[in-house]
């Protein structure tokens, strides 16, 4: 299925050196506390950010992963970084350790550089901090060579470096299949890593699907000379590889030594998260309950499909002064930037208040559901959200339409058949026909995303949905009128028609049928997914889920096929 994508960013690297240079001044003039320590975590992604664009730059222009005085410069500004980011954690963000950023210079001379969101401390709740822990707990010392995979475990190879007292590390930008990664190493890089004596790290985020870029480190410094007890995997979870592993793989993971301090010893089990809400909200009159994996629907009537593998970390939080969400929505950048919008939907009556951010997660009041005969908001709440929605400037890219379309028709065709493939084709036609006008979306107009509350009807998870870890991103306005048509058994020529008053614009209603056939391509495509990563438990609801769009899809089709013949 054809779910998920990365949208790749272009900037120039003297830009981001600037934006870093810029973010270790904020910390030297913050007073110690949590707030410093998260913008120097924030600095410290943003610096990564620059030293992957520079490594990948050289490596492409080379065709090889090697050392060069850029590469050096940069492994060693991560490394100052890391420790500050180590100094600060360890003495309770008291102390501060002191960052030389005059490899800036060097860096900034790049030009520009391609990146991508980091995944982990976007989405998963993946803290660099993690990393510092799991290599104090591992037992290497300073003799350790470090091996980062490129893209995010650059940064988190410096935090393992960092706490090991080694030196800078290296970083590997694994090539060829996802499922079949290689090595290009060139002489320079393969001379400092083979005369290394001491043990081998590898560090990423991971593994996934196949574990195939861990494994191809490891397989490359085995093929080298290296003994496998030499060798030691850091990686963001101790599950085991995923359904496409290689046997060879496989075997290799079980039997290696792994060091893994998830966000739970970090944060959950120290305290740590309770601490700093407290410091917002007050003290805490109970445990915090849990609420990710799907634990959500427990505080709901009826039981809604979830997909517990892929959900942010989110917790129910009591105090005398009220109740509280906590919720994860990213380190670096992505926290601010959603903050932005979760003000701005607070400000148009959508969203509670936030309290503000701790170091990744925001608290927000709780809403607490009132007893009402519906069960979804009325059209008008939602044709007001709508206008809202299409009101705010997009904050990133989205799938283009023949993407979209492309997508559709390929996970049509895959669920439903060959046959409905062709027909969604067919119908889609050319995407040039159409000229869309991109907003920052909702994306997730599902039923059980609305509560009515004391203030009455509110939109739930609508910070970033338009902002994930999938192909679609920021769209027209035309796909939530989809969304919500799906979703909510409205009729999209009456939300369109009310709509257009609002925007001065047509919404046209070929476009709309093609979003709609395309949001359900896209659903489709993500529910069948979400089954394959999820127990037994998840499986009939998310089964009842598919069967709607289904459905949906083939009375569509054939509306599509009357008007044409």
């Amino acid at each position: 299925m054809l779910v998920y994508g990365d949208i790749e960013r272009y900037e120039a690297a003297a830009t981001l050196a600037a934006r870093v240079s810029a973010g270790i001044e904020r910390c030297r003039a913050l007073p110690p506390g949590l707030a410093r320590h998260a913008e120097l975590v924030a600095t410290f992604i943003a610096c990564s950010t620059l030293v992957q664009g520079v490594a990948d730059g050289e490596s492409e222009a080379t065709g090889v992963d090697d050392t060069t005085p850029a590469q050096d410069a940069g492994a060693t500004l991560l490394l100052a970084l890391a420790q500050a980011i180590g100094a600060s954690w360890d003495s309770d963000f008291a102390a501060m350790s002191p960052v030389d950023e005059s490899a800036l210079a060097l860096l900034s001379r790049s030009g520009a550089i391609r990146s991508k969101l980091p995944e982990g401390y976007a989405f998963y709740a993946l803290y660099p901090e993690n990393y510092f822990e799991a290599a104090r707990q591992s037992g290497l010392g300073p003799g350790t060579t470090v091996i980062g995979i490129r893209s995010i475990g650059i940064g988190l190879a410096a935090m393992v470096a960092a706490a090991l007292g080694a030196p800078p590390a290296f970083s590997i930008r694994p090539v060829g299949h996802p499922f079949d990664r290689r090595m290009s190493v060139g002489q320079g890089l393969a001379e400092r890593l083979l005369t290394a004596t001491g043990p081998f790290a590898i560090v990423d985020e991971g593994p996934g699907l196949s574990g195939s870029s861990f494994n191809c480190v490891a397989g490359w410094l085995v093929a080298h000379g290296v003994a496998e007890e030499q060798i030691h995997f850091f990686p963001s979870h101790g599950g085991d590889l995923g359904h496409e592993a290689q046997k060879a793989h496989r075997a290799r993971w079980m039997g290696a030594r792994k060091h893994v301090s998830d966000m739970d010893a970090v944060l959950l089990r120290s305290g740590r998260l309770e601490d700093w809400i407290a410091t917002m909200v007050g003290p805490l009159t109970k445990p915090m309950r849990d609420l990710s994996g799907g634990g959500w629907r427990s505080l709901v009537s009826d039981l809604p499909p979830a997909d517990p593998a892929m959900e942010k970390r989110k917790f129910l939080v009591e105090t005398e002064s009220g109740r509280y969400l906590a919720k994860f929505i990213g380190l670096g950048d992505s926290g601010p930037k959603k903050l932005a919008i979760a003000q701005a939907l607070s400000e148009a009556g959508f969203a509670p208040p936030p309290s503000g951010i701790c170091h990744g997660f925001m608290l927000t009041p709780w809403i607490q559901p009132v007893a009402t005969p519906e069960a979804k908001p009325p059209p008008a709440r939602v044709l007001d959200y709508l206008a809202f929605r299409a009101g705010l400037a997009p904050t990133g890219g989205g799938a283009s339409l023949d993407d979209l379309f492309s997508m559709a028709t390929y996970n049509l065709g895959q669920s439903l058949g060959l046959q409905i493939g062709e027909a969604a084709t067919a119908a889609l036609g050319d995407p040039a026909r159409f000229a869309a006008q991109p907003c920052c979306t909702d994306n997730r107009m599902h039923r059980w995303e609305w509560v009515h509350g004391a203030e009455g009807w509110m939109k739930l998870d609508g910070l970033d949905h338009h902002a994930a870890h999938d192909l679609v991103g920021c769209q027209d306005i035309a796909w939530d009128v989809a969304g919500a048509s799906v979703e909510l058994d409205l009729s999209v020529a009456s939300l369109a028609g009310a709509l257009e008053n609002r925007l001065g614009r047509i919404l046209d209603a070929d476009f709309l049928r093609s979003m709609e056939l395309c949001y359900l391509g896209f659903q489709i495509g993500l529910w069948t997914m979400a089954k394959a990563r999820n127990g037994q438990t998840e499986q009939p609801g998310i089964d009842r889920q598919i069967a709607r769009y289904g459905r949906r899809v083939r009375l569509l089709l054939c509306s599509e096929a009357e008007k044409r013949s």
